[in-house]
């Protein structure tokens, strides 16, 4: 790991750190704050990996996967009104859809990198943040896997609601999945003409 991935990774850790706080403060029925400042992780990732490479990129998903274990232990500690603020189950729905996600992310744009110069961050984007969204909600919060922490009730993400309050009925972290999905997409669409200028800032320094 050498000097000049240095901001990269202090952006990945900054955003890590953020988004694990902004988490806990609601915006409206379906989003928190949080949903707003984790999908830059993506641009971070992507910016090291067309500037640096794959493996500098790499080198920073692992950063932000050890920064985001380290907040969701200090989470576990830290009690709110209906108890710990990050539960386990939170925990490892995090971790796992923040690593799988990313290196995905990085695996596709490296596919793709010699693409059009919009391809490869809007694909590896648009994909890693489908599945890390399917990942997180399914195991934070689905009931079918309510044996990974049998002793947290989660039977109010559950409650099978109207999606997004208008739609068919579904569980309500169907809505919150949706809401952060949306989210997702329409920043990785914004994201890309700060990566554009970014990058083409960096690409002569490579």
């Amino acid at each position: 790991m050498t000097r000049v991935h240095l901001p990269g990774i202090i952006a990945m850790a900054a955003i890590v750190v953020a988004s694990n706080i902004l988490v806990q403060f609601l915006l409206g029925n379906w989003l928190t704050w949080g949903a707003f400042t984790y999908p830059l992780a993506f641009l971070v990732n992507d910016i090291m990996n067309r500037v640096y490479g794959a493996q500098a990129a790499r080198r920073v998903v692992f950063v932000g996967f050890i920064v985001g274990v380290i907040c969701s232990l200090i989470g576990t500690q830290i009690m709110g009104e209906f108890g710990p603020l990050v539960t386990l189950r939170i925990a490892i729905g995090s971790g796992i859809a923040f690593l799988v996600a990313q290196l995905l992310d990085v695996a596709i744009f490296s596919a793709l990198r010699d693409g059009r110069w919009w391809r490869a961050p809007l694909a590896s984007t648009l994909i890693g943040s489908t599945v890390d969204t399917a990942l997180f909600f399914t195991i934070a919060f689905s009931a079918s896997l309510s044996f990974v922490e049998p002793a947290n009730d989660v039977s109010w993400a559950g409650d099978i609601l109207p999606i997004l309050g208008f739609g068919p009925a579904a569980p309500l972290w169907v809505s919150l999945a949706i809401a952060d999905w949306g989210v997702k997409l329409s920043l990785a669409l914004l994201a890309l003409v700060p990566f554009r200028v970014i990058t083409a800032r960096l690409a002569p320094a490579h």
